[in-house]
């Protein structure tokens, strides 16, 4: 086996101590699907899957919800995203997840890594089916981490601060947590009977000339990679779609997935993202309607059509009238990209521009329920807003939030207002 090779530079909490040593715990994954030969190159294709990891008690207390848990550090099968999930979906997770994991092509171990563990912020409404369909559980934010071969996790609930007559107690951490490891997989080339229907179903759709505008005051449309485009695997998703009457404003988001991509890989931190929202999640699929990287990219997400109102699970409490779109990456001490901003402004000129909407302008959506506002209230947004303008949420971090105001001027320019 490998030799463990330990990290001098931990990202979060470095002089904190490592796991014990503790048996392997059983372990649950997907099915692994056959690899088969591409026909049109030499590299394989594999439809990728996702290891699940139960995590154990560090402490004397092994009740259910103990305070301190892991998973010490053990060889896996090969995964480039990870996510920690639990059980019930309403129990928010207090505290603090961190994971590391070591690289296949090096063998180097990382430093430690905090997770996102407020990721509730981004969910179907409230009440809707897709909450309430029974499948969905509580997750953090996952994390893309690269193609790795080991991992090792630490999850510590917070401590209550204490009175004169009290000593500082540990909150309790949500039941059934465990470690989800996911291997995007390699795309799957065409099957051999749709090559007829290629033209329907173009892996790319090319941008549109300015003067081809369907609406008065709509931008044309961008260049978008379509779900053929990224590889995704459509046996994981509900077969049906779902739509809202129109889109009146789009809530931008960061996918708090790190930083650390090239853009040649984003279609496999898209596949990766996709698989844990539907198979970890729960969800019916991709929950943003649009994701773009930092290289200006735009991909369509969740599935529907790209010119219609596809009701999304972005924005909790405002998915209805509204699309989602999600820049690839972690923006709440890194600036965006001058070319994401402008794929958001092209994106946004085109998409509300379809309903009429001006990018620089105010509209009014109901609230499906929130922590900022109680459902049926009426709440008057940017046609152009950060996720936390719907949501308390840090989402889309500081500093793409900061920019919007950019995009929203040049959405403007390109519907030629």
């Amino acid at each position: 086996m490998r030799g463990f090779l330990a990290s001098s530079t931990g990202v979060t909490c470095a002089a904190a101590l490592a796991l014990p040593l503790a048996p392997p715990a059983a372990a649950t994954t997907s099915p692994a699907p056959p690899v088969t030969r591409a026909a049109a190159g030499p590299e394989a294709y594999a439809a990728g899957g996702t290891q699940s990891l139960p995590l154990a008690s560090r402490s004397s207390d092994r009740a259910p919800g103990a305070a301190e848990q892991g998973l010490a550090r053990r060889d896996v099968r090969p995964f480039s995203l990870v996510g920690v999930v639990w059980d019930d979906p309403a129990t928010e997770l207090h505290g603090r997840v961190e994971v590391r994991t070591r690289a296949t092509a090096t063998g180097a171990w990382s430093g430690w890594r905090e997770l996102e563990t407020h990721n509730a912020d981004h969910a179907a409404d409230p009440g809707s089916p897709e909450s309430t369909s029974g499948r969905v559980r509580g997750a953090t934010a996952p994390l893309w981490v690269g193609e790795s071969d080991g991992v090792e996790v630490r999850v510590r609930a917070e401590t209550t601060p204490g009175t004169a007559r009290t000593a500082p107690a540990r909150s309790r951490l949500p039941g059934g947590l465990r470690i989800d490891l996911v291997d995007p997989g390699k795309a799957a080339p065409p099957p051999a009977h749709r090559a007829r229907t290629e033209a329907a179903e173009p892996a790319v759709l090319p941008a549109l000339p300015a003067r081809q505008k369907t609406k008065p005051h709509a931008g044309p449309r961008p260049r978008i990679t379509t779900r053929r485009g990224w590889g995704a695997d459509e046996k994981l998703r509900d077969k049906s779609f779902v739509y809202t009457k129109k889109v009146k404003a789009a809530f931008v988001h960061h996918s708090d997935t790190g930083n650390n991509y090239r853009c040649s890989q984003a279609p496999s931190v898209i596949r990766g993202i996709y698989r844990y929202h539907v198979n970890s999640m729960g969800w019916r699929d991709l929950g943003y309607n649009f994701l773009v990287d930092k290289c200006g990219n735009i991909y369509e997400g969740r599935a529907g059509g790209v010119s219609k109102p596809v009701l999304g699970a972005h924005t909790l409490g405002f998915n209805s009238n509204s699309v989602g779109i999600a820049v690839l990456g972690t923006y709440s001490s890194k600036k965006p990209s001058s070319a994401a901003l402008k794929a958001i402004a092209r994106l946004t000129a085109w998409k509300v521009g379809l309903y009429g909407m001006n990018p620089r302008g105010k509209t009014y959506l109901k609230s499906g329920g929130g922590n900022l506002y109680p459902k049926g209230e009426k709440v008057r947004l940017n046609v152009i807003s950060g996720h936390r303008d719907g949501f308390a949420t840090n989402c889309p971090g500081k500093k793409l939030y900061a920019k919007l105001g950019t995009a929203r001027a040049k959405a403007a320019a390109y519907q030629g207002r």
